[in-house]
């Protein structure tokens, strides 16, 4: 995510590898790097980011997720290990700055910028994010799974009147049924919750893995007839909202 000139990353899969050349090669040398949590699909493209291996870069490193119990560089130094990995995190050249947080705690990685926080519903804990810049509200919210009749007060806290909710819509309503337990939600819950939030456009993201293309944009044209904001998320696309407001600049 890009505010004005500024830098954030949001987990760490496999995605996290082109987005760390592209950033090389646009000369960004200050980055936060957001985690929901640590669950493999979203830190295994970490030991792959270029970024972590050039002696230019500022990187600080955040979680959450397991505050008072585990911090993020106790975390780190277990993802980049042996025999997982063949070397740990100490060999990386970059200046990597490891910060906690917890649950509910406003951050301000740059003046100008500004990231609320609050607790979602997933085995082992995860934290969705909102950042506000300019006027402008997205939030991130993966990897949360929704009760029945009863809108998750976090998720609705993070999603007001936000311009764009990235929403974990891994099954539909119908699939829920068979898939308690595994800590995702539906599309049409997302739904609910925008239009319950005042939110203006809803990005459908965590897809199942054995969806194909068809079943994804036969969700996508149902969930653009409830909410016309709504579209199913894809790989390298890219979104872009004007400030309504100027900056505050930096002191």
């Amino acid at each position: 995510m890009r505010c004005g000139g500024r830098t954030l990353l949001f987990d760490a899969g496999t995605g996290i590898r082109p987005a760390g050349v592209s950033m090389l090669r646009s000369g960004v040398r200050d980055v936060h790097l957001f985690f929901s949590h640590f669950h493999y699909d979203h830190v295994l493209g970490l030991p792959f980011f270029a970024p972590l291996y050039d002696p230019s870069i500022r990187l600080e490193i955040w979680s959450g997720h397991l505050a008072g119990i585990m911090s993020t560089r106790e975390m780190l130094r277990g993802l980049m290990r042996a025999p997982w990995f063949p070397v740990e995190i100490s060999i990386c050249r970059a200046a990597v700055v490891s910060r906690d947080f917890r649950s509910g705690d406003v951050i301000n990685p740059w003046p100008e910028v500004t990231v609320r926080t609050g607790s979602l519903n997933h085995p082992g804990g995860c934290i969705g994010y909102r950042v506000e810049y300019g006027g402008r509200a997205v939030a991130f919210i993966c990897d949360t799974e929704h009760v029945e009749g009863a809108p998750d007060a976090n998720v609705l806290a993070l999603i007001e009147n936000a311009d764009l909710v990235i929403y974990d819509a891994a099954y539909t309503d119908e699939e829920m049924k068979s898939r308690r337990g595994f800590g995702h939600s539906s599309w049409q819950e997302g739904v609910r919750l925008c239009r319950a939030a005042g939110a203006k456009k809803l990005a459908l993201f965590h897809h199942d893995p054995f969806r194909t293309d068809i079943e994804l944009a036969r969700i996508e044209a149902r969930a653009k007839e409830a909410f016309p904001g709504a579209f199913a998320a894809r790989d390298g696309q890219s979104l872009t909202f004007q400030a309504r407001q100027a900056a505050k600049k930096q002191v």
